[in-house]
C-alpha cells in the first residue's frame, strides 16, 4: 500500500485527487497506483474554477498550498457554495504552516465540516510525508493547523541551541529526524560535500530540516516555520509564522508575510506586509487591530513596528511566498534581489516597491 493510500484512505471508489501545487509531485505520484484515479495539477485565475472542477468530475481529494488557500479564502464562501462538493472526503494542506483561520475556512466552509483535513509536513529531500495527522486510529482527534503525528519509521526529535535532544511535552527546538527512513536523499548531485553541510553538520548523527517545531503535551507536533526565519527582538527571539498566524486570524486578512530587518536599539525588528480583502475602506482601524492582535496572543514586543498593505505577496509558481525578496526590498530598496527565476510574476516587485515608496514617504512627511 502507497504512502498516498495510508493518509488518505484511498480506495477502489476513488476517481480523482486534486492538486494544487506542481511541486508536490511525490505524494500524488504515489496515487497513481490507486485504481481509477486521476492526477490533476492546475493553475487558474477564476475563482469558481476548482470548485466547479469538483462538482463536474466529482473529485475526492483535494491536496494544495496553505497560500492557495488563503487566496480563495479572499473571494468568500458564494464562489465555494455555488458548487457541489459533495463527492469530496480528504482535504490536505502542504508547503508550509497553515494558519488556524485557512484551516478552519479549509475545513468548515469547502469540507462543509464533514471531510478529514490532513495538514502534512515533509520536504522534497524526505521523498514523501513525514508527519500527517492520518494514518491513525480511526475517529483519532485532527487539531486545527498541526501536522501532529509521526508517519511510520520517521523518528522526530526536537534539538536546543547547544545540540541537545528536548525531551517531554510542551518544548520547542529544531526538528530533526534521528533515523534513516527508505525515502529520503542520498547526495546532492556532483555536491555531496553539500548535502553532508546542509543536512548533517548542525546535528552530527541527525537530518536537519532546517524546521522549527513544537512538541505539545500529548506529543503532537507543530511546525512553526524554517529556522532562519526567526528574528530576535531585544533578546526574543520570536518565529515569523507565529506573528504571522496571529495577524492572519483577522477576518480581513487573508495573507500575511513577516520579516525581520535591523533596528538600531532592538537589535531586530519585524515588518509585516498584509493582504486585505477587497471590501474593506479603513486600512489604519485593520492595521491598529493586528497591533493589538499581536499584542495580545503573543507579546507587545512582537508587535511589528511597521505593517504595508500590498496587493499582493511574491510568490512561487507552486504558491510559496518569496520572504527573500521582502527582505530585500526593505533593506536594500529593490536592489540585487538574486535569483528570480522561480517567481511567478515579477511585476509584483514593482508593485510592492511602488507601495514601500508611498509608505515611506507619509512617514517622513508625519515625522
Amino acid at each position: 500500500m502507497s504512502l498516498a493510500v495510508w493518509l488518505t484512505s484511498v480506495g477502489s471508489q476513488d476517481t480523482a485527487m486534486w492538486c494544487m501545487d506542481p511541486s508536490a509531485m511525490e505524494l500524488p505520484q504515489s496515487f497513481l497506483r490507486a485504481p481509477q484515479f486521476t492526477l490533476m495539477l492546475v493553475r487558474t485565475k477564476n475563482s469558481g474554477r476548482y470548485w466547479e472542477t469538483v462538482q463536474r468530475l466529482k473529485i475526492n481529494q483535494f491536496y494544495g498550498a496553505p497560500t492557495a488557500v488563503r487566496l480563495l479564502l479572499k473571494y468568500g464562501d458564494a464562489w465555494v457554495k455555488k458548487y457541489d462538493r459533495s463527492s469530496l472526503r480528504t482535504l490536505g494542506s502542504v508547503g508550509e504552516p497553515i494558519n488556524h483561520e485557512a484551516w478552519e475556512w479549509l475545513h468548515k466552509v469547502v469540507g462543509d465540516g464533514r471531510c478529514t483535513l490532513v495538514d502534512t509536513w515533509w520536504q522534497t529531500e524526505t521523498g514523501g510525508i513525514c508527519i500527517a495527522p492520518r494514518p491513525s486510529e480511526d475517529g483519532a482527534e485532527i487539531l486545527p493547523g498541526m501536522a501532529m503525528r509521526p508517519f511510520f519509521g520517521i523518528v522526530p526529535v526536537l534539538m536546543d541551541e547547544k545540540g541537545n535532544v528536548l525531551e517531554g511535552g510542551d518544548v520547542s527546538g529544531a526538528l530533526c529526524i534521528s533515523q534513516a527512513w527508505p525515502g529520503m536523499a542520498r547526495t546532492i548531485y556532483g555536491d555531496h560535500q553539500r548535502f553532508v553541510d546542509a543536512y548533517f553538520r548542525a546535528y552530527p548523527g541527525y537530518y536537519f530540516t532546517g524546521d522549527g517545531a513544537h512538541r505539545t503535551e500529548g506529543g503532537y507536533y507543530q511546525i512553526t516555520g524554517r529556522m532562519d526565519d526567526v528574528i530576535n527582538i531585544s533578546g526574543h527571539r520570536l518565529g515569523t509564522a507565529e506573528i504571522e498566524d496571529a495577524m492572519a486570524d483577522h477576518p480581513a486578512v487573508p495573507e500575511t508575510a513577516v520579516i525581520g530587518y535591523p533596528h538600531d536599539i532592538k537589535g531586530e525588528a519585524a515588518f509585516a506586509f498584509i493582504v486585505l480583502k477587497d471590501n474593506i475602506s479603513d486600512e489604519n482601524m485593520v492595521v491598529n487591530e493586528l497591533k493589538l492582535s499581536v499584542a495580545t496572543k503573543i507579546a507587545k514586543y512582537a508587535v511589528p513596528d511597521q505593517i504595508l498593505v500590498v496587493k499582493r505577496l511574491p510568490k512561487t509558481r507552486s504558491g510559496k511566498v518569496m520572504r527573500r525578496l521582502l527582505r530585500k526590498i526593505i533593506t536594500s530598496r529593490g536592489q540585487d534581489l538574486g535569483d528570480t527565476t522561480t517567481l511567478e510574476d515579477p511585476s509584483v516587485i514593482t508593485e510592492i516597491l511602488s507601495a514601500f515608496q508611498k509608505y515611506e514617504e507619509q512617514r517622513a512627511a508625519t515625522n
